[in-house]
Order: structure tokens, then sequence, then C-alpha cells
């Protein structure tokens, strides 16, 4: 079957939650996302449509060693979470995230209603580690 090359997002199934063990999990338990570029059969770079309930958390706060990462705000207002302190993100703002830059990053839903990005983040394998050092 030939993948089309456009989808109505709205036709994608949606992931809730993460794969974080407890105590971790509960701040991303109002995530949701779209795996958009998956669906759309890309392999090289993901794109997901994330969306944030009021108090939710993007992830812990991480940082990617082989991994470029990139978020755009679409709706709502977000809070992004690095060494530079916090900064409110809202509709139409973008952050980025080099590979191997040291910073751990997330974003935190503070306002009173849903928030929606898009994060795009390639597929290099490795650079994964649990804080013991081992691979995932």
């Amino acid at each position: 079957m030939v993948t089309p090359p456009a989808l109505d997002p709205a036709t994608v199934a949606e992931r809730t939650g993460s794969a974080y063990p407890e105590p971790l999990r509960a701040p991303c338990v109002a995530r949701g996302k779209k795996a958009l570029g998956s669906e759309l059969g890309l392999t090289r770079f993901g794109v997901n449509l994330t969306r944030l309930e009021p108090g939710a958390w993007s992830a812990q706060r991480h940082w990617h060693t082989r991994q470029d990462e990139f978020v755009y705000v679409v709706e709502g207002e977000l809070v992004l979470v690095t060494d530079a302190g916090e900064q409110t993100l809202h509709a139409g703002m973008a952050a980025g995230f080099p590979a191997g830059k040291a910073d751990g990053h997330h974003l935190i839903n503070r306002s009173a209603a849903p928030a929606v990005y898009l994060e795009v983040g390639d597929r290099t394998a490795g650079g994964f580690h649990h804080k013991s050092g081992e691979p995932y």
C-alpha cells in the first residue's frame, strides 16, 4: 500500500502519558502525542503533534547527545525550562536544541488551557542512556 503524502492530524491516533517509571511518569500523564511523521512514512526524522493539558510536562528535563530537536508552538502557552531559566513560549514561537549541547530542557503547561506544539527530531540511532550510563 502506498502512503499518501498528506493526512488530517485528526485521523491519527493519540498516545497518552509516557514510558517513564513512577514517580517520573506523573507530570507527563496528561500529555498526548500524534506521530505524524511515522504515519506519513518518514524515517529520517520524526514529527509529533503534542498536546499538553494544564499542568502537564512534555518530558523530564533531558538533552540529546546525537539528535537535534525543534519545537513550534501551534496553540496556547508553554513555559520552556533550561539552564538559562524559564521562558514563556506563545503560539507562533519556536525553540531549538542542538545535539550535544548539555542543557536539559522541557516544556510545562502552566496555563489554564491546553497547549499544542509540533516536535521535530532526527532519528539518529543511539545516544540515549539511563542515569547509570547504560544505553536504552
